[in-house]
């Protein structure tokens, strides 16, 4: 084949339907993943792996049969806007899209590229998707866990901290779950003689200066919800250690970077379980009819070095609920 008979023909494969790409089994596939962490994040390597590791069980060797595309874009708004017009221009197989943030963002860059979700929340209020059952568009993937569990945060930071009165809620206000994790926290802190009082900060710096002046005043507890505050999660867990501030996180590597307890889903294992879809939609079916699933597992995930530094006792019934305790 004559050069410019070659890239012609690597052109016209982009716009192909998914059933004539997968039966090019010689060629190279892509995938772009687009995520909300930093690149130089612990969790970032984790999940990474975890995905790489799961299509090469499935059959894809990276670099030979499969190419991926990663796009860290952490809580940079305007970086993910860019990446999310250039990713699509470049028509990958497939996207990964890691939380509501990206995965709005994908959404509306593209109506025909197959794209797989992971991390995100309420997907059929979000507009994403039809219906669990049945996606019905060119979206699928994998759920992290309903608006509710934000009363189980509540519930876990009451039983280690009972003389809790006032309850920080961080938040990032401009995006949806965060709202809806926050009014969950409110509708139920009435009964709990509670007093949720949100903080949504603008930087690290505003973190360290929201987080002090809340804990100047006693019984004081925090929440961290999910949605655009991960990156931030160092500068969050350092301000609620240094004010003894009992606080809850949404998943295992808060507690393990230092937060004193975390309930969430194991947001590794959705990495893994996306691999399994990429390879289906790969092979040739139709992201339209492939279920959205949620999470498998929950991590209670405790570290008593931190509970003893802020001074707690962790009750042995959640000691012995937890999957991990960190010592």
């Amino acid at each position: 084949m004559k050069r410019r008979e070659f890239v012609i023909f690597i052109s016209g494969a982009a716009a192909w339907p998914i059933a004539a790409r997968a039966q090019q089994s010689s060629a190279m596939r892509r995938i772009a993943l687009v995520g909300g962490l930093t690149p130089d994040d612990v969790e970032t390597a984790a999940r990474s792996a975890a995905f790489e590791q799961a299509l090469a069980a499935l059959g894809w060797t990276k670099g030979r049969t499969i190419a991926i595309d990663y796009h860290w874009v952490g809580n940079d708004r305007v970086l993910a806007q860019k990446t999310a017009v250039e990713v699509v221009a470049h028509a990958p197989d497939v996207l990964l899209a890691s939380s509501n943030g990206e995965i709005e963002l994908l959404s509306k860059a593209t109506r025909t590229i197959p794209i797989v979700m992971v991390q995100v929340i309420d997907p059929v209020g979000a507009g994403y998707v039809e219906s669990m059952a049945r996606p019905g568009g060119n979206i699928t993937g994998f759920t992290q866990f309903e608006y509710s569990l934000a009363g189980k945060w509540l519930d876990l930071l009451m039983e280690i901290a009972p003389r809790t009165s006032r309850v920080a809620v961080l938040r990032d206000p401009t995006r949806g779950p965060s709202i809806a994790q926050f009014a969950v926290i409110q509708a139920m802190a009435p009964a709990r003689a509670v007093e949720p009082i949100p903080i949504d900060p603008s930087s690290v710096a505003d973190v360290e200066r929201r987080i002090s002046a809340f804990a100047s005043a006693p019984n004081g507890a925090m929440i961290a919800t999910v949605g655009g505050i991960a990156a931030r999660r160092a500068a969050i867990i350092a301000a609620a250690n240094n004010n003894r501030l009992p606080a809850i996180y949404p998943y295992r590597y808060y507690a393990a970077d230092g937060g004193l307890v975390s309930y969430g889903p194991d947001t590794v294992d959705q990495y893994r379980r996306a691999a399994s879809y990429i390879d289906r939609i790969l092979k040739g079916e139709n992201p339209a009819s492939l279920p959205v699933q949620g999470p498998t597992k929950y991590e209670l995930t405790i570290n008593l070095k931190t509970a003893r530094t802020l001074g707690l006792t962790v009750p042995q019934s959640i000691l012995l609920r937890a999957d991990e305790v960190i010592e």
